[in-house]
């Protein structure tokens, strides 16, 4: 999205973005979130459940780990077996590559998901609902209390939007996909519209910063 056909970032636009999400996320907090959340409630049905197990950031993490892996052994074997010939050659022969490049994507975006997490602190939506309370209460390692941003809608940008620049032909259907995951968190009741929108944000940043760092230093 913030990255050009010749690896270039797109500043500007990348700023302008920011300000538009900082914008829609405090809006959230203090006007839509809350009659959105209820609106796309009302849609919740089994499939956004299955969502919930299969774009976690774990199964994201572990798929993007298990196929990096497989990508540097296969390049070892296929590699020339020689006292010369080490796991750290076959890493740096493969460190570009798509898996490679997925997992650093997913891994970024949810680091630092945790950590934003944890000092902002917000109530998830289940305490509305059964309360009407809202809030925040940072510092918190709690899950109750780590809704902002969207940890599942997060890595699941940065490895949807990763796929997409490295597949154009599919990039319609990775941002479909990426939406209708980021939906589905607020149609569970996980998360607040302005988690989402917040959680999308450091996706796609996240996907477009790697890409165009690790092509960079591949030159």
């Amino acid at each position: 999205m913030f990255l050009t056909t010749d690896n270039q970032i797109k500043w500007k636009k990348m700023t302008v973005a920011a300000v538009v999400t900082a914008v829609l996320v405090f809006l959230g907090i203090v006007w839509f979130d809350k009659p959105l959340f209820s609106a796309i409630r009302g849609f919740n049905c089994g499939l956004w459940n299955l969502f919930d197990k299969v774009f976690s950031a774990k199964v994201w993490l572990s798929v993007s780990l298990v196929a990096a892996i497989v990508l540097c052994i296969k390049k070892y074997v296929k590699s020339d077996l020689n006292l010369r010939t080490t796991v750290r050659d076959s890493f740096e022969k493969t460190k570009t590559s798509h898996a490679f490049l997925i997992l650093y994507s997913i891994l970024s975006a949810g680091i630092i998901v945790k950590i934003l997490k944890t000092f902002i602190g917000r109530a998830r939506p289940i305490f509305f609902e059964a309360l009407d309370m809202t809030g925040f209460f940072p510092p918190s390692t709690d899950w109750a209390f780590n809704s902002m941003p969207s940890g599942h809608t997060a890595v699941t940008f940065a490895g949807l939007v990763m796929i997409g620049m490295l597949a154009t032909r599919y990039k319609v259907l990775t941002w479909s996909l990426a939406i209708l995951v980021a939906f589905s968190r607020i149609a569970i009741g996980a998360h607040w519209p302005s988690d989402v929108i917040f959680g999308a944000f450091i996706g796609m940043v996240i996907a477009d910063i790697i890409k165009w760092q690790m092509m960079k230093k591949a030159k």
